[in-house]
């Protein structure tokens, strides 16, 4: 992400304008068994998904599912912005999607295992309603019917 004074006048402007959404109501919950007995499952908003599937779109709000056996260098990223440098994620997606260190935790048992799916959302979001009724929520049960313990949310 580029330093805001560094960024064109206008661009400046409307990042500094944008709506943020503050969440005080999200309760901390421990977790009901040690890590190395729980199943974790990756949501990023890096836009990612499987090599072949449909990429996003600006501004999308559905999501894509990444099966945890994918392998890393089939899962590739369709977000794009003038202010985010795509460089490093190019070479290596575990920057955003850490799936081999996490599959390295669960090969040392400090982590019982992955849950079968991952789930990916488009970054760079100005409207977040079809997120927060549809999207989220479907992605919420998925996830519980994965049997997923835990989540990592790695935002992009």
């Amino acid at each position: 992400m580029p330093r805001l004074d560094r960024l064109p006048e206008a661009n400046r402007k409307n990042l500094l304008n944008l709506p943020m959404q503050a969440n005080d109501s999200a309760p901390f919950t421990r977790l009901a068994k040690p890590l190395t007995a729980c199943r974790l499952a990756i949501v990023t908003t890096a836009g990612l998904h499987r090599r072949g599937d449909t990429p996003f779109g600006p501004g999308e709000q559905t999501y894509r599912v990444i099966p945890a056996d994918t392998p890393a260098a089939d899962i590739v990223q369709s977000h794009t912005s003038l202010g985010f440098d795509r460089t490093a994620i190019m070479r290596d997606v575990n920057i955003s999607y850490p799936i081999d260190r996490l599959r390295e935790l669960v090969d040392r048992r400090a982590l019982g295992g992955l849950a079968p799916n991952g789930y990916s959302f488009m970054g760079a979001q100005r409207e977040l309603t079809k997120i927060a009724n549809e999207t989220g929520p479907e992605v919420a049960g998925r996830l519980r019917a994965d049997g997923a313990d835990a989540v990592l949310l790695t935002p992009t």
